[in-house]
């Protein structure tokens, strides 16, 4: 078979095929008898609101853009990326290969009388490997040969015997179980064992994807899918009902759960037609699943997903004549050989509940997250609604932890470890893939409006800074960068404009984008929370007036401005000062970071002045240093107070200070409070060059006034101490 050429009818035959499988004939019984009607009734919806939406998000899904090879895989490693899409398409290969043995092993069970008869007459336990072995020899040798083709033309004449043994189940005799026929009079029975129960036959609802996977194989995809696997899915739900309720007025709760072919008792010629219909949906499962695997299998390898080349280009090739994986089915068949002769995988089977419960999860998050993502290029012709993919991708991870809570940790356990793996191989791979960034952008938004809406309540109750730097020498000295990770690693927001001086045009747009990658790669580091950008102005004063009306990133206004200029060679100081007042008459607060050669000493602490002359701006200093205290680089100091104050004053000053950093709640001791008289004869840059010569960082205050009248020397004088921070505060903080 070369090309696609699937309709619409092999997707639907082999979900329902799956659906009204195994676990319908031989445990849908056992849980009427356990819990009654109501109770079963209850699994059925519980289940669909699992299955109904992830049918939902696939429909929606497979209608946005063409579902190549690979299924549910193909969706997710494309909206998810290729690490993540191939961490669960490996684990979903698996599943999906382990439950052909599942089925297969299944199947024998159709020859209970064979069992029996073994057993009555010559006392022998024969094994069901008798039968499953054979079987599979005989599945396989048809897939290998013949290929999907073979399967498809299959699948119709299963799917017409179970249909059939399903019909001839609801003409027959209704027995004397109960006269009451009365849905208001069923009762729930054993409500302690709802949960043990619909882990036993939650694995039938699973198959309303099993279609999905012969995608590659499908003249339409994106009509194909949608209506084969929602018209499976309701229907399997309509006919899980009636069987419950045709189970509940035919026999007694005792039958119920001690036979397992129970409905071989009710149906018309029950005997032969039942185990038939058994035989039918467990073989046409197998079929499904054994020609949905390999192209899996296909799949991820086609994506490079396995560490080597050779291995991928093994398992992607395709048969000559009929474009058949042929050697991704060889592996299909090996891992079910092995779980057929096992005979026993009933905690595989938990297994793989769980990988197909992080599948149909997977699937309904990507639809939400396209939801909210709102991108232009998601438009579906098939539109599901958000509540309900998110519905979906909740209970999906809520019922893995009430089926088995070790199970479903194990899952993720393994899920995470060749995830890692994955990304350890292919690091080139890294990185946020579309979906994510969409969905990032639209609660940035969201976020955005939202806290701009409420700026005055935020603003008049907790300040935080929402710093803006402007240089023009980021590639000379980086301390600015680093005074803005400080300040916003954990309490502030940080936006770092390097200036590029020109006009606009479009060379100096193709010069700041260069820069600005450049600088990206130079500052990035993991505790790096700052947004970077440029901008192109002609001096500096525009550039300035340009990035003090930037809305702010975060969400909040901008409300400090940062400038930095060379201590040893302060060149851009005057321009600093020139435009202080520009600043200043937008209320924001200033810090002007004076930069030094020496290296900070970072276990040499911070050191705050305040001086009697500017006592408007302590509060903002010694926030300041608590906020950039906050970040790892200062782990290990400690923040050291120094207060001048005029001779009458310092034991009311100190007794003020220990208060407000005892209120405040501020990490400092009273042995780092210290207190000292103004002497006329001993200036304050004396003071501090000879107390904080070896300080890590040193905080000052500053005043409009001075720098309006002795411009540059307000920061002279400070050659003793290494890297300077002077601030201006446009108003007095509150310390709560």
């Amino acid at each position: 078979m070369k090309g696609n050429k699937f309709g619409t009818a092999p997707v639907f035959f082999t979900a329902i095929s799956t659906i009204l499988g195994a676990i319908l004939f031989l445990r849908f019984g056992y849980a009427v008898g356990h819990i009654g009607f109501w109770g079963v009734v209850f699994i059925i919806l519980l289940g669909h609101l699992v299955t109904i939406p992830t049918s939902f998000a696939i429909s929606e899904l497979a209608t946005n853009k063409r579902v190549e090879g690979g299924g549910e895989y193909f969706i997710i490693s494309r909206s998810f990326g290729l690490n993540i899409g191939a961490t669960i398409g490996i684990t979903l290969f698996v599943s999906q290969a382990i439950s052909v043995a599942f089925y297969v092993i299944a199947f024998t069970e159709a020859f209970e009388f064979v069992f029996n008869y073994a057993l009555s007459e010559f006392n022998f336990v024969l094994p069901r490997q008798v039968i499953s072995i054979p079987a599979m020899v005989l599945l396989s040798f048809l897939i290998l040969k013949k290929g999907a083709n073979l399967g498809v033309k299959a699948l119709y004449v299963v799917v017409a015997i179970l249909f059939v043994s399903l019909a001839l189940f609801f003409i027959g005799d209704t027995g004397s179980a109960t006269e009451n026929t009365n849905l208001f009079n069923f009762k729930i029975t054993n409500g302690a064992d709802f949960f043990v129960v619909f882990a036993i036959i939650f694995p039938a609802f699973t198959g309303m994807t099993a279609g999905v996977g012969l995608s590659g194989e499908l003249k339409k995809p994106s009509k194909s899918i949608p209506l084969g696997t929602l018209l499976a899915t309701f229907s399997g739900m309509i006919i899980y009902l009636f069987v419950i309720y045709k189970l509940t007025i035919s026999v007694n709760s005792t039958d119920l759960t001690e036979h397992q072919l129970i409905m071989s008792k009710i149906a018309w010629g029950g005997v032969v037609v039942i185990p038939l219909g058994l035989a039918a949906s467990t073989i046409s499962s197998a079929l499904g699943s054994i020609m949905v695997a390999p192209r899996t299998l296909q799949a991820l390898a086609l994506d490079k997903a396995f560490p080597s080349p050779r291995i991928n280009r093994w398992l992607g090739s395709t048969r000559k004549k009929d474009a058949e994986p042929i050697n991704a089915s060889i592996i299909t068949i090996i891992i079910a050989f092995v779980f057929v002769a096992l005979g026993d995988i009933n905690a595989v089977a938990s297994i793989i509940s769980m990988f197909f419960m992080v599948t149909y999860g997977a699937l309904c998050l990507i639809s939400f997250l396209n939801h909210f993502g709102a991108s232009p290029s998601y438009r579906p012709s098939f539109k599901s609604k958000w509540v309900l993919s998110l519905v979906g991708f909740l209970t999906s991870v809520w019922v893995m932890f009430k089926i088995s809570t070790p199970y479903a940790l194990l899952a993720f356990l393994l899920i995470a470890l060749i995830y890692i793996y994955l990304s350890y191989v292919h690091k080139e791979r890294n990185g946020f893939a579309s979906i994510f960034t969409n969905a990032i952008f639209q609660l940035n938004r969201n976020l955005q409006v939202f806290l701009q809406n409420r700026e005055h309540q935020i603003r008049s109750r907790d300040w935080r800074p929402s710093a803006i730097c402007i240089s023009k020498h980021s590639f000379q000295r980086d301390k600015a960068f680093y005074l803005l990770r400080w300040i916003s690693h954990r309490y502030g927001f940080g936006t770092y404009l390097h200036h590029i001086e020109g006009f606009y045009s479009k060379t100096m747009v193709a010069r700041a984008q260069n820069e600005l990658e450049q600088l990206i790669e130079k500052l990035k580091t993991d505790e790096n929370h700052i947004f970077i950008d440029t901008i192109i102005s002609p001096s500096n004063t525009s550039a300035i007036a340009q990035a003090i009306q930037l809305p702010g990133i975060s969400g909040m206004e901008n409300n400090m401005v940062i400038f930095e200029y060379n201590k040893e060679n302060p060149t851009n100081l005057k321009d600093i000062i020139e435009n202080f007042s520009l600043v200043a008459s937008g209320n924001f607060d200033i810090c002007i970071l004076g930069s030094s050669h020496r290296v900070i000493n970072y276990s040499q602490g911070i050191h705050v002045w305040i001086k009697n002359t500017d006592i408007e701006n302590s509060n903002l200093l010694i926030l300041l240093s608590f906020i950039i205290q906050g970040h790892p680089d200062w782990r290990k100091s400690e923040i050291k107070v120094f207060d001048i104050c005029i001779e009458e004053e310092p034991e009311e000053v100190q007794k003020n200070m220990k208060e407000l950093v005892k209120k405040g709640r501020i990490p400092i001791t009273d042995k780092n409070i210290e207190i000292i008289k103004q002497e006329p004869t001993v200036s304050p840059k004396k003071l501090i060059n000879e107390k904080s010569k070896n300080a890590g960082l040193v905080l000052i205050g500053m005043r409009q006034e001075m720098i309006k009248h002795q411009k540059e020397e307000v920061f002279e004088g400070y050659d003793d101490i290494g890297t300077t921070l002077f601030v201006f505060s446009s108003g007095q903080k509150e310390i709560k």
